[in-house]
């Protein structure tokens, strides 16, 4: 017997659909693919779970869908906190209150790459580009103008006194798309979630440079410094979690509640945390409300002082 036949209450009549605002091997589609297969592994679910990848429009268009389905339980979504400075930068008139925030997963550190052939050999190499000439300097980031990706660019643009809205930025809907264009020489840096390039990073067509975590990463980033041992204000992330529609009802939050809890403690999803140099970082009901309230003040001060929004 599996998690859900002997659960109390509301289940899932159908076929339940993660919807992932990134093309497959994204960051959205591949939490979305870990949760499915977490979520198989523990045999918590009695009726099927597929992913749904709604790419587009800085995964604003996966919104749409989730919008389009107020009220149903068998339909969630891969959050970040993009839902919250889509909204702050004028990109979106929505954020996480106009859904059903269920619970937040991990979080993911953001690394700085540069070719492996470019003159950006090092953290030092790109600070000193940014403090005399930030305007030549081209970035790629996803998937949206604001994120955590453009704060944590900004905050070391601060850091080495440059101008902060003097970068050209290039948006991308997924990681990968924005590592590629890095590749590709149209972008000095790739600013991206720290997964999305181990890939590059075991073929060498990439160098990191640095990353936003508050202590060094392991396998391929093990060598690779901080911002914060180098001295910047720049330990940010960019956390995963999973949404519902607007409109559940107590004890259908409640249902996804205890299935997410149990997919996370599962040996499947904590291996994927390992491999993925994803960090844990599980939190529902009153904790999440708090975190999103309190991340929504914090962002806000951010990109105010960052002079990405005016207040």
């Amino acid at each position: 017997m599996n998690f859900a036949a002997r659960t109390t209450g509301w289940r899932p009549e159908r076929a339940v659909e993660i919807v992932a605002g990134t093309p497959p091997g994204g960051g959205l589609d591949r939490t979305a693919r870990a949760l499915v297969a977490a979520i198989e592994a523990e045999r918590l679910l009695d009726v099927p779970v597929r992913v749904v990848n709604i790419p587009g429009d800085g995964a604003r268009k996966a919104w749409g869908y989730i919008e389009a389905h107020a009220g149903d339980p068998h339909v969630l979504a891969i959050s970040s906190p993009n839902l919250t400075t889509d909204r702050l930068v004028g990109l979106a008139s929505f954020d996480h209150s106009a859904f059903t925030p269920i619970a937040i997963l991990y979080n993911e550190y953001l690394a700085f790459l540069a070719r492996s052939d470019s003159s950006l050999r090092a953290a030092r190499d790109l600070l000193q580009m940014l403090a005399t000439r930030a305007e030549r300097v081209t970035v790629a980031l996803s998937t949206a103008l604001g994120n955590p990706n453009h704060i944590a660019l900004a905050k070391v643009i601060r850091h080495a006194g440059g101008d902060v809205r003097a970068p050209r930025i290039r948006v991308f809907d997924s990681a990968l798309d924005a590592l590629a264009d890095a590749e590709a020489g149209n972008a000095d840096i790739a600013v991206i979630t720290a997964a999305s390039a181990v890939s590059a990073l075991e073929a060498g067509s990439v160098r990191p440079l640095a990353v936003s975590s508050p202590a060094r990463l392991a396998g391929p980033y093990a060598a690779t410094p901080t911002w914060a041992e180098l001295g910047a204000d720049c330990i940010i992330g960019a956390w995963r979690g999973v949404s519902a529609p607007a409109g559940l009802r107590l004890e259908e939050i409640a249902f996804w509640e205890r299935v997410l809890r149990a997919a996370v403690q599962g040996a499947s999803w904590k291996a994927v945390l390992g491999r993925q140099h994803w960090t844990a970082m599980y939190l529902d009901g009153a904790g999440l409300r708090e975190h999103l309230a309190r991340e929504n003040a914090e962002m806000a001060t951010m990109l105010a002082e960052l002079g990405l929004i005016q207040r």
